[in-house]
């Protein structure tokens, strides 16, 4: 196969000397994984795609498959331990995996559109279904880390960024969310923390099976936050509808899951603080 890097993986792994690192051993490392697992690989996707170099493969029996490779990324560190312990259900399978290069061997979605291809309100509904299955109590002994973890990152990274921030009012109020909702939590369960509709494929095995979960032990109402944040027209429109709407389908408190969504929009780092379409929806969220 002709080597090739998506430009917006290109990009992310610009941020890093680790992820530099990463990038310029990932053509030694497919190679290996080619002949390890018995693979042939085509070039990889582009679209959705910034976080990991990922592909479809044939297998030595023919069969179809998808090979992920994850750069080093904080919130994705326990695909591999999520999809294990998904097992399949509602997630893809992990068919292989080398936790020490980040690589996966995946069932493949047919015909693997994403859930996109539906209008919101339909999207609501089947993300809903998914989570309602995604959330369990984790085993006594797991690897998953706290909520508060990645909270708590988040907040290390927005605070250096304290001279651009637009209005440091606004700001403040998320980060002190960032710190008390971890807290208050009433029930955890093992979370996806990046479902949306990008993240839902429609599948043979089953009508739609979720791909990429970065699991955390938390707070489940976080867990709705994502795919809102994707329904941008719509919460400008009519947040607090779209909000109560969406936390009556996952049998979740509406107010919590407007805290959650608007310390996120209000308190994420990001690259671009003015122009960050994130930020002109905490305004119209409130705290």
């Amino acid at each position: 196969m002709a080597f090739s890097v998506p430009e917006r993986l290109v990009t992310n792994c610009g941020r890093s000397p680790e992820r530099l690192e990463w990038l310029s051993r990932l053509p030694d490392v497919i190679d290996e994984l080619q002949r390890r697992w018995s693979l042939t690989v085509g070039m990889p996707f582009d679209l959705e795609v910034s976080c990991a170099w990922v592909a479809p493969a044939k297998r030595a029996d023919n069969g179809s498959a998808i090979l992920k490779l994850g750069m080093p990324h904080m919130e994705g560190l326990h695909e591999i331990a999520g999809l294990r312990f998904w097992n399949g259900n509602p997630t893809v399978r992990l068919l292989e995996a080398d936790e020490g290069l980040g690589a996966m061997l995946l069932e493949r979605c047919e015909p693997g559109s994403t859930l996109r291809c539906l209008s919101e309100p339909e999207q609501d509904s089947v993300i809903a279904g998914l989570l309602h299955r995604l959330w369990r109590s984790p085993p006594a002994l797991h690897p998953f880390r706290p909520l508060s973890t990645m909270t708590t990152f988040w907040s290390s990274h927005t605070l250096l960024d304290a001279a651009r921030w637009p209005d440091s009012g606004l700001v403040r109020a998320g980060l002190q969310l960032f710190r008390e909702l971890p807290e208050s939590a009433v029930t955890t369960s093992v979370l996806s923390t990046d479902l949306h509709a990008g993240n839902v494929l429609r599948a043979q095995r089953e009508p739609w099976l979720v791909i990429d979960p970065k699991p955390f032990v938390g707070d489940r109402a976080y867990d709705a936050t994502q795919h809102l944040l994707n329904c941008v027209a719509r919460l400008r429109s009519d947040s607090h509808g779209t909000i109560r709407r969406f936390a009556e389908l996952l049998e979740l408190s509406h107010e919590r899951v407007q805290l959650w969504l608007f310390a996120r929009a209000a308190a994420e780092p990001r690259d671009d603080w003015e122009g960050s379409e994130s930020w002109r929806l905490a305004r119209i969220i409130g705290p």
